[in-house]
């Protein structure tokens, strides 16, 4: 992996080597702690052959500045101060991290005019710095000459020392959105793992690595499975060599008497479509429709090193769908968990067919205060919402509108689709309880109406992020076309609701 930032806070001090990057107001203003790092005032000069004004995100550099020992001086714009939100920090994190080059000695002046970020928005700056440093690059055995994040030379990692108002502050808040920082590069390294080294044992095998941090984790082999009747999620494996895993991942950190949480995840490490067979153009992004499980992973790992005070349980049905002489047939019958038989019409409908017993398990095992799960679940919600929002489909209106908020706050950002007795009756079968399908038109809702036949009364919400898990547009915060979306939400949700 690409070298990755160490991140420390200082006071203000005007520093003596490296690269030095100052913000600048949307009018080009510079705040007194900048200024005193370009004593011969070189930006000044150098902001109106740049063009630059201050407006976000934007930059403007001199190499070997006049009057200062250092090798760089960076503006970076920081746009109108009123609108510096948490998320606009983060942003303008991944702005620093954009340009650090081949530095290895960097301080970041986090100064404005007549404005002073606190804590908090340092912490923010600091996590948009790590998470824009972050790219897969396990498998090249040949690296680029440039390399934004470390020194080419000597394979080192950038220091970055924040140097802000208050560093104390800033460094106990940064150990929680460090936390989710690492929650979120998990995520985004298991979607962006090849299947040939991810499979449902492997992935299984990554997530017991968690007990480190004192998360109790539990792995259901198919002997386990096959005995709790299971036949939903066991029918998309058995085209597999590879076998099925489900895991159950409980963090502790709430009253003994409390109702958990919980997280289920969708984990089909490979989906060829089974007998329904997908398309060969594209397939291979199919390595990452465990985006649910990834991202439910990742949450886990965060609210442990960060020591939420919840009871949460994550639970991730981890299949391969594969293609041979054992696969599923369409036209099958099987029969889940909850008892409820299942016509299976479609091999490539086969994620709501995990979830449906992953869903049942974690609300008869649990009983949970609400369940939500995650999955890449269907292209119609691309076709929907494009690739900026995920769907959210709920039975419960406080918990579709806390998700709603988590996402506004987030910027990991839900749009609520409908649900109802018109779209349920289009996967009533006439050969079992119903069949994993329905017909042409609004697809992700009759997928989501399948999900909600095995949730019983409990509140519940169903995240389809087919669009944003993988392949999303690139952004200030991530380059890497595994995402990790949904780590970052949904620790805001449990953070702003849910944590005694």
């Amino acid at each position: 992996m690409t070298s990755r930032p160490s991140i420390s806070f200082a006071k203000f001090a005007a520093p003596k080597k490296g690269s030095v990057f100052v913000f600048a107001a949307d009018d080009g203003g510079l705040g007194e702690a900048a200024k005193a790092c370009d004593p011969a005032g070189a930006l000044a000069r150098a902001f109106p052959v740049a063009d630059f004004s201050g407006k976000f995100a934007s930059s403007a550099e001199v190499l070997a500045p006049e009057g200062t020992p250092v090798d760089r001086l960076v503006a970076v714009g920081a746009g109108k101060v009123s609108s510096l939100d948490d998320y606009a920090w983060l942003k303008l994190g991944g702005a620093v991290a954009a340009s650090l080059r081949k530095a290895t000695e960097v301080a970041v002046i986090l100064d404005l005019p007549e404005y002073q970020p606190d804590g908090r928005q340092a912490a923010s700056l600091a996590a948009g710095i790590l998470l824009r440093s972050y790219s897969f690059d396990k498998y090249k055995t040949r690296k680029d000459k440039e390399d934004g994040q470390s020194d080419t030379k000597s394979g080192k990692p950038a220091r970055v020392t924040v140097h802000c108002a208050d560093p104390a502050a800033a460094k106990k808040a940064f150990a929680g959105e460090e936390a989710v920082v690492d929650g979120v590069l998990l995520a985004r390294d298991l979607v962006n793992e090849p299947a040939n080294a991810l499979g449902p044992v492997e992935f299984a095998e990554r997530v017991k690595a968690l007990e480190q941090l004192g998360v109790e984790v539990e792995v259901l082999a198919e002997k386990e499975m096959k005995k709790l009747g299971m036949g939903s999620l066991l029918g998309v494996a058995q085209g597999s060599p590879r076998g099925a895993r489900l895991a159950v991942m409980r963090w502790n950190g709430g009253k003994a008497k409390d109702a958990p949480l919980a997280f289920i995840g969708k984990g089909v490490t490979f989906d060829t479509g089974g007998n329904s067979m997908k398309p060969a153009s594209g397939m291979e992004d199919m390595k990452g429709d465990m985006g649910g499980a990834a991202a439910v992973t990742g949450l886990m790992r965060a609210l442990a090193a960060r020591k939420a005070k919840a009871n949460v349980v994550g639970v991730i049905g981890l299949v391969e769908n594969a293609v041979d002489g054992h696969a599923q047939r369409p036209g099958d019958i099987v029969t889940s968990m909850s008892g409820q038989t299942i016509e299976v019409l479609n091999t490539d409908a086969e994620g709501r067919l995990v979830l449906a017993d992953a869903l049942w398990y974690a609300n008869d095992r649990f009983k949970p205060k609400f369940m939500i799960n995650l999955a890449t679940l269907t292209g119609a919600v691309m076709v929907a919402l494009g690739q900026h929002y995920a769907g959210l489909f709920s039975n419960n209106d406080e918990l579709a509108g806390r998700l709603f908020g988590a996402g506004q706050a987030s910027q990991e950002r839900l749009w609520r689709m409908p649900l109802g007795p018109e779209y349920d009756k289009l996967i009533d079968s006439k050969n079992a309880d119903m069949k994993n399908i329905g017909g042409r038109y609004g697809g992700a809702i009759i997928a989501a109406q399948f999900l909600q036949r095995f949730v019983k009364d409990t509140p519940w919400a169903h995240l389809d992020i087919a669009g944003t898990a993988m392949g999303a547009p690139s952004s200030e915060i991530n380059q890497s076309w595994g995402s990790g979306f949904g780590v970052r939400l949904l620790d805001r949700l449990v953070r702003d609701h849910y944590e005694g």
